[in-house]
């Protein structure tokens, strides 16, 4: 069968999709299936984040703006910084 085809499941849950993977594990304990879990080994590559400190006040409205843009205050601060960065250029 090509590869590209094969529908591939997960072993515990049957899920076809990574949705239908979170709903089985939203209604499912980890727990009650330990006897077929087996140790794995892999090696997770990210990319190095960097941190800035910023004023609790000025987090709060950062925060505040953020929801209401329904986004993280991350991605806004992200965004704004990107837009700023690219009129200065």
């Amino acid at each position: 069968m090509d590869e590209a085809k094969r529908v591939q499941r997960t072993s515990i849950s049957r899920a076809q999709t990574p949705e239908e993977i979170g709903e089985f594990w939203d209604t499912h304990s980890l727990a009650d299936f330990a006897d077929q879990t087996r140790e794995a080994n892999f090696e997770v590559r990210a990319e190095r984040r960097r941190r800035i400190t910023l004023a609790p006040e000025l987090y709060e409205q950062i925060e505040a703006q953020a929801r209401r843009q329904g986004l993280v205050a991350e991605t806004l601060v992200n965004l704004w910084l990107s837009e700023r960065l690219r009129k200065a250029g």
